[in-house]
């Protein structure tokens, strides 16, 4: 049975404090909890965007996003509801830009798989044995792919074999595609085969399934528009009147209809971008 890295961490000596890169993150167990799931979601979105900055650094952007955005309102309005708007919407800038560069990064990656694959197979072809080709298509991938690679590489200079180094690529990028790839290298390192075909098939699947995505993106470019507006407009529509009419939100909610109709509006409001947002993260899958 294959042994995996993961399963067995190694403390950082004490000599090594300030040199080795901290693994930091928040969840600390299965998930089960809605706490622990929230924690564990963020963990993967600051993996799989890319960004360097520690995770609780970029914690504390949201919380700075939020105070100023909240601050802002106040002096401007000195509106009560209106700032705690801000200090719930300022947090949601950060972990935006955090998605946007996920995807971005996820797209790059799949688009750098084809070409990766075949050049992978060309090395192979030349009788070299799939460690050093890995090495070498490594080393002139660029990135973001290029990355991992190399960090696949430098575990394998470590001691760990290629099968076991590429178990996780999927786990560090979110790029599911990516489990053919390493389970294609896992298979060949246990028992052998024709690599260089599987990787060449897998090149073509890759560039099939890249051309479908985009053709799906084409053909709903209009309906994800036309959910984003509907999501988009009825905070900027109250958030317009709450600043351009004074005691709006007052009388809005002084009257129990107005307090059940805002509630229904905003439950709503919350529901539809979860099923929005869920839709359009699945469809957007790779």
């Amino acid at each position: 049975m294959a042994i995996h890295a993961e399963a067995f961490p190694v403390a950082s000596p004490s000599g090594f404090d300030g040199i080795l890169k901290e693994d930091v993150r928040f969840a600390t167990g299965p998930g089960d909890s809605p706490g622990d799931a929230v924690n564990g979601w963020f963990d993967r979105l600051m993996l799989h965007s890319g960004i360097q900055t520690p995770p609780s650094v970029w914690l504390m952007l949201c919380l700075l996003a939020g105070v100023t955005t909240g601050g802002t309102i106040f002096v401007f309005s000195e509106h009560l509801l209106a700032t705690a708007a801000g200090f719930i919407i300022g947090p949601v800038v950060p972990i935006t830009i955090a998605m946007v560069k996920r995807s971005k990064r996820q797209t790059q990656i799949m688009e750098q798989l084809p070409g990766m694959a075949e050049a992978l197979a060309r090395v192979a072809r030349t009788g070299r044995n799939i460690a050093y080709s890995f090495r070498a298509v490594a080393a002139d991938t660029p990135s973001p792919l290029g990355d991992e690679l190399r960090l696949v590489v430098r575990r394998t200079e470590m001691g760990m074999d290629l099968g076991n180094a590429v178990h996780d690529l999927t786990d560090r990028t979110g790029v599911t595609t990516l489990t053919m790839f390493s389970s294609a290298v896992g298979v060949h390192q246990d028992t052998g085969g024709d690599l260089i075909q599987v990787l060449e098939r897998l090149a073509t699947a890759v560039r099939d399934r890249l051309h479908f995505v985009n053709r799906l993106r084409a053909a709903t470019v209009a309906s994800r528009l036309g959910a984003m507006l509907m999501l988009i407009v009825p905070p900027l529509v109250v958030l317009f009147f709450t600043l351009s009419r004074e005691n709006y939100i007052e009388d809005l909610v002084g009257s129990f209809w107005g307090r059940l109709s805002l509630g229904v509006a905003i439950t709503l409001q919350i529901v539809g971008g979860l099923i929005v947002f869920r839709i359009l993260r699945r469809s957007a899958r790779f």
